[in-house]
């Protein structure tokens, strides 16, 4: 099974300094259909204006997934950290029984653009803690790179939960494929260019839900991005 989740579908919010796209319901948007899939909530594609950002607000009992795309984003939160994110970083915020953070663009002239992703946690209750990571762009050209996992696992930021976050970067004609594991499903969202997925176009900002299905991957452009979402399957509904 692929069902696919077309970018110009997603829900849309944009106010004089941000422009968000939403695959799944968030905030002021709700699509009954796309309430998440299995564990993963929420993937926001953002983009801020120079000098501002959001101002601190609390999240609890979320893994808290933020990838930087372009520019540069600032991060504070009630833990005390205070960090640069910048193109190609990764940070895990585990928001657990509470905590406030605030995210600002630094910049006075460039944008900073990000996907935020949100994954529900295997319990909750959890302590909040807090991640960052800077993953080698070479080591996703033409192959998977491990993103986020539940153990930590080749250098990947940790997540309280079953999941896996894979990135690959492919060009124009280059080939790769995944195989999901039995009892698993997986989301594909393209965040940069355009490729075929099973013979399927597609560009940045589409997305698709998989079960049971192995995946053919082909760049069609200069250069693509692809995340990769290896989940537990979602329960039937009754």
């Amino acid at each position: 099974m692929i069902s696919l989740r077309q970018r110009h579908e997603r829900g849309h919010t944009r106010i004089d300094w941000l422009e968000s796209y939403h695959t799944f319901s968030f905030g002021d948007y709700y699509d009954p259909r796309y309430t998440g899939f299995a564990d993963l909530r929420v993937i926001n594609d953002d983009r801020v204006q120079p000098g501002k950002g959001f101002s601190p607000h609390s999240h609890q009992d979320m893994e808290i997934i933020t990838y930087v795309l372009s520019g540069t984003l600032a991060h504070k939160d009630s833990l005390g950290n205070g960090s640069l994110l910048k193109a190609g970083e990764v940070q895990r915020m585990t928001a657990g029984t509470g905590i406030r953070h605030s995210e600002f663009n630094p910049s006075e002239v460039e944008a900073v653009h990000f996907l935020q992703i949100w994954l529900l946690p295997q319990r909750k209750g959890l302590s909040p803690s807090y991640q960052q990571r800077a993953f080698n762009s070479h080591e996703r050209k033409g192959q998977w790179q491990l993103f986020a996992s539940p153990d930590g696992r080749d250098g990947s930021v940790l997540v309280h939960q079953d999941a896996y976050l894979w990135a690959a970067q492919l060009v124009a004609e280059q080939s790769l494929g995944f195989d999901p594991l039995p009892g698993r499903a997986c989301w594909l969202q393209v965040s940069q260019g355009v490729l075929q997925v099973n013979g399927q176009m597609l560009e940045a900002g589409d997305g698709l839900a998989i079960a049971d299905e192995r995946l053919a991957l082909e760049g069609v452009s200069r250069e693509s991005e692809i995340l990769l979402f290896d989940l537990r399957k979602p329960e039937p509904v009754a």
